[in-house]
């Protein structure tokens, strides 16, 4: 693995803390109500092309929670009124269980019907060893596997990811594909589909046009 010199790392963590300084410590307090005291998002509904739900001013749904820097800024959401608590919910690996149902893959969707933790079972496949055997550190990587490949992650995005080499990457992304073969051919089937209508569709069928799929610009 390539060893990088100690000064990157401060050079990273300072552009970490800069960007959580200048995007939440300094610009939310400026985002409160005189009238009520109180910070008031607003939620769009046709902002977003891919259909989703988007936020701003401020962007609540992109609040940092990983980190210790990050949950320390989480923190500074309390509830309005004394007795009154925030209430959290989230869905449980729903883009994984998503392409489960699209890709029709059985080992992922038998993974899921039996309870199963899909990033052991991901785990054991990709690094060839039992499932009883799969180590933390082995999980947390087949996690990273899991939710990248589904966004489409190369072997050089993956090898930043996990800190490997790209060849190293590169059989762990075949290995994957080996366990869930129809999430190979679901995602190898939308990008054709998508480079010959320049459009691809939701589950509602919703439709995201790509008119510039193809473009020498990428």
């Amino acid at each position: 693995k390539y060893q990088a010199h100690p000064l990157v790392d401060k050079i990273l963590e300072y552009r970490k803390l800069t960007k959580l300084k200048s995007t939440y410590v300094d610009a939310l307090p400026k985002l409160v109500s005189r009238r009520s005291g109180h910070l008031h998002t607003s939620y769009n509904q046709t902002v977003a092309a891919t259909g989703r739900l988007s936020s701003s001013d401020p962007n609540l749904q992109n609040i940092p929670i990983r980190g210790e820097t990050g949950r320390e800024i989480r923190k500074a959401f309390i509830p309005s009124a004394p007795g009154w608590v925030i209430f959290s919910a989230d869905y449980s690996q729903v883009e994984l269980r998503v392409m489960a149902h699209i890709s029709g893959d059985p080992g992922l969707r038998q993974a899921f019907e039996q309870g199963e933790d899909i990033h052991r079972a991901t785990a054991a496949a990709v690094f060839g060893v039992a499932p009883q055997e799969v180590t933390p550190e082995q999980r947390r990587k087949a996690k990273e596997v899991n939710f990248g490949i589904i966004y489409g992650i190369s072997r050089f995005g993956l090898a930043g990811r996990l800190g490997i080499s790209n060849n190293d990457a590169e059989a762990i992304i075949q290995n994957y594909f080996a366990k869930y073969p129809n999430v190979n051919r679901y995602i190898t089937e939308t990008i054709a589909f998508a480079r010959e209508h320049k459009y691809v569709t939701t589950l509602l069928n919703r439709r995201r046009y790509i008119s510039d799929i193809a473009s020498a610009n990428g």
